[in-house]
């Protein structure tokens, strides 16, 4: 998958899994078109989402 992360032995990204799920606003929908995923793998492509986009505070000159 051109060394993007993925979702276990699944030919799923976590970028395409994120997809998914902002697409698919119930899980029953998600289900039934991609059986293979299970909701521990959403759960891990959206906690590994929140890691590698860790947000820091910047603080800008002059803004103290």
């Amino acid at each position: 998958m051109n060394g993007q992360p993925c979702v276990r032995d699944l030919r799923l990204t976590v970028q395409r899994v994120l997809d998914i799920v902002a697409t698919h606003h119930d899980r029953e929908t998600i289900r039934a078109e991609f059986p293979e995923l299970q909701d521990e793998d959403i759960a891990q492509a959206l906690a590994y989402a929140a890691a590698v986009l860790d947000d820091q505070v910047v603080v800008l000159p002059g803004r103290g």
